[in-house]
């Protein structure tokens, strides 16, 4: 009770003092908690999308143009026993466009992908608007959009009947596509049905991009034999990779990244130790009075030593509390910005509250054995 009124008593002082530690914590728990919050929305991702996809398309040729796969792949992929699904897109070059009246240089940067309805399912994608390109609409001049198309394009929704330009062709856009978070090249496309590819611009079903979903125990396998299947002759020609290994390598950036910011915080730790325990001396040289009239009446040396150490842990413990609060609400606003999820691990919360409590028992170690060691008479005269 004597250590709370004598912080009590300082109210000013006491808060400055707890600013240092509160900073140090703040931005301890912010980056745990934003860290965590990042592996967690990946985990949410992998999970939904699943790690057991694979993604094969022809390397690019020695003067960069594009090889290309041999006839029948399809067949070939599907022969692999693990392989569970297999679906296709052919990349072009069509000329898309929101209206006639947009040149040819202002509507590029957008791909013409033609696909099977087979796709949404395999690369694990959601429609937030309309439907897929099914089977009874592949020969009928409509498409869907990827995410980034749509907002090129102006199209937020499919409330009124609408239309774009591929080349010189009006096309009805029946879906639109959400974010899908590893393949950025579709969530830049738009796609169209073979059959009305065919039909329109004389597009063979000539696959670009192979994408087979696998059993998950023989994943390794499967990526191990799928050029050679693909391209028996020249398997070095093909390439393979597992779009969720972007992922991981984006989060193994992210921890290291982590580590330097959590280094950043302890640095501000220290730094707010070194504060207490300054103003705990200095609180011992002005308390002379006050520690020598609590000796006089009976106060022993311990008891001294326990007042002072209990202020400095008060200190350092209030700027702990305000510090995960504050670093709780900065990952809370990161996470709605970034649309991610929400996640603290509570017992890195309690871990930075200890974390804040020892580092205050230290601080105020070499005060309290200060202030103890004064004797009565000589602080009274004084």
């Amino acid at each position: 009770m004597v250590a709370f009124y004598g912080v009590k008593a300082r109210r000013g002082r006491a808060a400055l003092t707890s600013i240092g530690i509160g900073i140090g914590i703040a931005a301890i728990v912010a980056v745990t908690g934003i860290s965590a919050s990042g592996r967690a929305d990946l985990l949410a991702t992998l999970e939904s999308l699943g790690t057991n996809l694979i993604k094969a398309s022809p390397q690019a040729g020695f003067f960069g143009t594009q090889e290309k796969l041999p006839e029948g792949v399809l067949g070939m992929v599907e022969r692999i026993g693990p392989v569970q699904e297999v679906t296709s897109t052919t990349q072009t070059d069509l000329l898309v466009r929101r209206t006639d009246f947009i040149s040819e240089f202002e509507g590029g940067g957008i791909s013409t992908v033609v696909t099977s309805p087979e796709l949404l399912n395999v690369v694990g994608g959601k429609l937030s608007e309309g439907r897929f390109i099914k089977d009874g609409l592949k020969d009928i001049p409509v498409t869907v959009l990827g995410s980034v198309t749509a907002t090129r394009l102006g199209i937020t929704n499919l409330s009124a009947p609408t239309k774009i330009l591929i080349e010189n062709e009006w096309f009805g856009v029946i879906g639109i596509l959400e974010e899908l978070k590893i393949h950025p090249d579709l969530d830049r496309s738009v796609f169209i049905g073979y059959g009305v590819a065919k039909t329109l611009f004389n597009v063979d079903e000539e696959p670009t991009t192979i994408y087979v979903r696998s059993n998950p125990t023989y994943i390794e396998d499967v990526v191990e034999v799928l050029a050679p299947s693909m391209n028996p002759e020249n398997p070095d020609q093909v390439s393979v990779s597992r779009p969720s290994d972007a992922l991981e390598a984006q989060e193994a950036a992210e921890v290291a990244f982590t580590n330097l910011l959590l280094g950043l915080g302890s640095v501000a730790l220290l730094v707010g130790g070194v504060a207490i325990a300054n103003v705990m001396v200095m609180s011992v040289l002005e308390r002379r009075m006050e520690i020598g009239v609590r000796r006089s009446i009976g106060a022993t040396r311990k008891e001294i030593r326990y007042q002072f150490l209990l202020e400095s842990v008060l200190l350092s413990g209030v700027g702990g509390l305000v510090g995960v609060l504050l670093g709780a609400g900065i990952t809370l606003g990161y996470t709605e910005y970034s649309n991610i999820v929400f996640s603290i691990p509570m017992l890195q919360v309690l871990g930075a509250i200890l974390l804040a409590l020892l580092i205050g028992a230290l601080s105020g170690v070499y005060p309290a054995i200060k202030a103890s060691k004064i004797q009565p008479a000589e602080a009274v005269r004084k």
